[in-house]
């Protein structure tokens, strides 16, 4: 079974994946945050630089979120130029601003659209490319349609969020909506969707044993090193935390060049990684109230003091 770091934008760029990487290990494959190409628009340096190759020494696959076919093909030249033989389109992301220019899960509202958008990158693509999808918009009703239009295409992989899009990440993944997946996709199937403990994962092997891979997004952010346990290694360690994060703060200080950015960073790691000890909200208190990488440094070095 492979296990996949999801993408989270704002957070799992570069940086926090070659040090997680170094830290805690265990990821078979990096999915980057997603790239928004535009027809006539140029893609600059700056749009690519997360998935330049001298900055990443994990293995990466790039994300897509995107509303035209040509447009993605275009990014998809430049990124195999880079090195890169497959990408990932995002179907999934629940965004108001996304969803209304009919990019992520805002395709998944108009099935001729997105008959229409998936029928474009294969036919004129020249790069593997994998689909992350949420199980419908409105409802999971809408699941079996859309499996019959990935069902038409060569795609390398399904990886299946089993939310629909009016849910964004509240309530429980409906499981029927992927046990549907796993009947009736002829694509290598990922599961993706609210494993946060070692027990999640199992769970799910249990439930699907044929399926190729599974994918962890926040459950990793707020336990780095949940991908090693699920291979038999330690447990988390607070100290370990700490460390992670103090070298997270010395690249994010030499990548964004600011204290401020670096703050605001490290905050939203920390309150992902709070979420695994609700007991300690002195703790939680300070991280929210830090307005200076001393007081963050302050806050989780007397984590668990009382």
């Amino acid at each position: 079974m492979k296990l996949y770091f999801a993408p989270l934008e704002g957070i799992t760029t570069y940086t926090y994946r070659n040090t997680h990487h170094e830290k805690f290990l265990g990821v078979d494959t990096y999915f980057a945050p997603f790239i928004v190409p535009t027809e006539n628009e140029r893609i600059s340096v700056k749009t690519l630089r997360d998935i330049l190759p001298e900055n990443n020494s994990v293995k990466v696959i790039p994300q897509v979120l995107c509303s035209s076919g040509a447009a993605f093909c275009e990014l998809a030249k430049k990124v195999k130029d880079l090195g890169y033989d497959e990408v990932n389109l995002n179907l999934g992301c629940p965004s108001g601003t996304v969803v209304k220019k009919k990019r992520g899960s805002g395709a998944l509202r108009d099935t001729d659209y997105l008959d229409g958008l998936l029928d474009y990158i294969f036919s004129h693509g020249n790069i593997k490319v994998s689909l992350k999808t949420r199980t419908g918009f409105y409802s999971h009703d809408e699941f079996c349609e859309l499996i019959e239009i990935y069902n038409k295409y060569p795609a390398t992989e399904l990886i299946v969020h089993p939310r629909v899009r009016e849910e964004l990440y509240s309530g429980t993944p409906n499981m029927e909506a992927f046990d549907y997946a796993y009947k009736n996709s002829r694509h290598k199937l990922c599961y993706n969707g609210d494993i946060t403990k070692v027990s999640d994962y199992l769970r799910i092997c249990e439930r699907y044993p044929d399926i190729n891979s599974v994918m962890i997004g926040r459950g990793a952010i707020g336990n780095p090193a949940i991908f090693r346990t699920i291979k038999g290694g330690e447990k988390i360690k607070i100290q370990e935390l700490i460390d992670f994060s103090k070298k997270l703060e010395e690249r994010y200080l030499k990548v964004l060049g600011c204290e401020h950015y670096t703050v605001h960073r490290l905050k939203e790691i920390w309150l992902y990684i709070m979420r695994n000890f609700p007991e300690d909200k002195k703790t939680t208190k300070a991280i929210k109230k830090s307005n200076s990488l001393s007081d963050i440094n302050s806050a989780i070095e007397n984590m668990g003091v009382k």
